[in-house]
């Protein structure tokens, strides 16, 4: 597979390469066969592809072969100018239809490579997206609320009757009975489990120090289940508080950073912690006309594999895992309560690098969440 070649240097110590995969909008570069030379983090995540998959291949494998972008590029490289059209449909099976604006402008050299970028609004996908992750988590309140209900009463019945049987049984059929004590008691764990999504009281909130949870949560996870992984961190140290619950944001974020160390290489694991200010950032509050501000942005990465690409759809829906005893409801759990503290969580995820995003509200002067 074709790798992008090497970039030359500017101003001494600038790199162009860097600079494309820093930009927040979606940027590739095409040769004069079709195939692509360059593909940012932001066009990965447009397209839902990495680029070690797509490196080398043609464009026609992302979009159709009538798609209008192949005139766009073609009309760039007749002209040698840059060419500029609105309201573009781009449409695949993986993605969906989007209406985006394109810009294809000739890199000059080589001569026959086009600089392809995609304008769309990204924070509004990941509002979307957000929207997205609430419905699932909802689905996971009623269905707890269900199995509360008609599930564990029922189940404390087939214990009992078991435990009768039991009294009486033959050797070989207690083992019987006990597995069926077992499994109750296991299904009644689980229930137990999903009992905290149908929580519907109002969130207690107050000026949270972020960093004070994200070393809390460093310091549970370096003297357990994350003792042999290298922490990095990189924090803002002028940020706000949040305007949240501590208890609440110790189990979201300790619940992404142990899914991060159980993605970490067993040599070499890395477990990236930061934070930054983010201007611009709102999302709307159910059931009024305010808007709540989501300036501060809380990432965690790791150094693993990454997401399987069939589950990334479908992320924070419950029961989904990659975990060969996962339950999968922890994600579902992360989603529930970042969209209690109406807050935003979205990744992005390519082979060894996987960071998952939490965008959430600060307080104002006055302890409470900053409008517009």
């Amino acid at each position: 597979m074709a790798r992008t070649p090497p970039a030359r240097r500017i101003g001494g110590d600038i790199d162009p390469t860097s600079i494309l995969a820093a930009l927040p909008d979606p940027v590739m570069v095409v040769d004069g066969d079709g195939l692509i030379r360059f593909i940012n983090l932001e066009a990965q995540e447009f397209f839902d592809v990495s680029a070690t998959r797509v490196l080398g291949t043609k464009l026609t494998e992302l979009i159709p072969e009538d798609s209008p972008v192949l005139g766009l590029l073609e009309q760039a490289r007749i002209t040698h100018a840059t060419v500029c059209e609105y309201g573009v449909q781009v449409e695949t099976a993986r993605i969906g239809p989007h209406s985006v604006t394109m810009q294809a402008a000739p890199l000059g050299d080589p001569p026959d490579q086009v600089v392809l970028t995609i304008h769309e609004r990204s924070i509004a996908r990941r509002i979307d997206k957000q929207l997205n992750h609430r419905g699932a988590a909802r689905s996971v309140v009623a269905m707890a609320a269900m199995l509360a209900h008609e599930v564990k009463n029922p189940l404390s019945g087939i214990r009992g009757a078991a435990q009768l049987l039991e009294e009486n049984a033959s050797e070989d059929d207690q083992i019987l009975t006990r597995l069926i004590c077992d499994e109750a008691d296991r299904i009644v764990a689980l229930v137990d489990r999903m009992e905290v999504f149908t929580d519907g009281r109002p969130l207690e909130r107050q000026a949270v120090n972020i960093h004070a949870v994200l070393e809390h949560v460093r310091r549970i996870a370096q003297t357990g289940f994350a003792r042999h992984i290298r922490f990095i961190e990189k924090y803002d140290p002028s940020l706000p508080p949040v305007l949240g619950n501590r208890d609440q944001l110790v189990q979201v974020f300790l619940n992404l950073v142990k899914n991060a160390a159980e993605a970490c290489p067993e040599q070499g694991g890395e477990i990236l912690l930061t934070t930054a200010y983010q201007h611009g950032v709102r999302l709307a509050v159910s059931g009024s006309d305010s808007r709540m501000q989501l300036p501060l942005l809380v990432c965690v990465g790791d150094n693993g594999p990454g997401i399987p690409e069939d589950i990334r759809a479908n992320l924070f829906d419950p029961f989904v895992t990659t975990k060969m005893n996962g339950t999968g409801l922890g994600l579902a759990l992360v989603a529930k309560i970042i969209g209690d503290h109406g807050g935003v969580i979205d990744f992005e995820s390519v082979p060894k690098r996987t960071i998952f995003k939490v965008s959430l509200p600060v307080t104002d002067q006055n302890g409470h969440g900053e409008g517009a």
